[in-house]
């Protein structure tokens, strides 16, 4: 039997559960995830579940997926995820102190703008530690970024981690795009995404943060949202084992076992079930 989860609080804007695990095969977790609530005063870290209203805040969830040898993959999405909670929050209150600069009409230059600098900060520092240290060579980190605002979720995405909308009437969408080979072979209509996802090489990436390469092109976006919408960011481990269908049954009608978990851990819960060969984050936003 499947029922719908519980409604917001009428009183609360959004509500967002995260959770993030190992796998069933690796010793380590090279994932990472993050929430943050800020304006230009002042920078609150989010747990794992939560309601807040928008009213006062912005707020950004992020998933990112490290790769490198020994622990430097857990050490890249960590200082992936430290970065953004460091230079984002600054970035925006540099652009609120000045308020001769002009501002599109729509305001996705600027915020577009914003997220470019940050993921090239990223990717620099990952390469600059890379290149210092031995033991951090070559190690590189996916992204996914998500910035809420009152009607507007602007977006920054690198890798194969996915940024998936759920409208309140409406079937899901990723939104993100996976660079790859298999990812430019799906889009193209040539792999479907049962092929997609059993391809020998779906986790071979053409950009990452940092691994190497000289330069970064992140995908941007921005996208509006009504109420009764939801935003799901996850890494690959959770695709491995859940496809689109599955992804929007979990969090928009759960069985009744799963029906009183937060729908992070469903999905988080159900893909290492299924799969479990590699770390699985998700990410949760619910829209009210």
């Amino acid at each position: 039997m499947r029922a719908p989860p519980p409604p917001l609080s009428t009183s609360f804007g959004l509500r967002w559960s995260g959770l993030t695990h190992s796998g069933r095969v690796r010793a380590n977790n090279e994932d990472a995830f993050l929430g943050l609530a800020f304006d230009a005063h002042e920078v609150r870290h989010l747990g794992k579940t939560g309601e807040a209203s928008l009213a006062a805040c912005d707020f950004v969830f992020a998933v990112s997926d490290g790769m490198g040898g020994a622990k430097s993959g857990e050490f890249a999405s960590r200082i992936a995820i430290d970065r953004i909670t460091r230079l984002l929050p600054r970035r925006f209150r540099r652009g609120a102190a000045a308020p001769t600069a002009p501002v599109p009409a729509d305001g996705a230059t600027d915020f577009s703008a914003v997220l470019a600098e940050l993921v090239g900060a990223i990717h620099h520092d990952l390469l600059h530690l890379g290149q210092a240290y031995e033991e951090c060579a070559g190690m590189g980190a996916t992204l996914s970024l998500a910035w809420i605002m009152p009607g507007k979720m602007f977006f920054a995405h690198v890798g194969d981690s996915r940024l998936y909308h759920l409208p309140h009437a409406g079937a899901l969408t990723q939104l993100t795009h996976d660079h790859s080979e298999v990812g430019r072979l799906q889009r193209a209509g040539r792999l479907n995404e049962r092929e997609a996802r059993a391809h020998p090489r779906r986790h071979i990436l053409d950009q990452v943060l940092g691994g190497g390469q000289d330069t970064v092109e992140p995908q941007l976006g921005m996208v509006p949202w009504q109420a009764g919408d939801i935003f799901l960011l996850c890494t690959d481990g959770v695709t491995d084992g859940l496809g689109d269908n599955a992804l929007a049954e979990l969090i928009r009608t759960p069985v009744a076992v799963r029906i009183t978990q937060p729908p992070a851990q469903r999905l988080v819960e159900e893909a290492v079930l299924l799969s479990g060969r590699d770390n699985a984050t998700a990410v949760v936003v619910e829209l009210g």
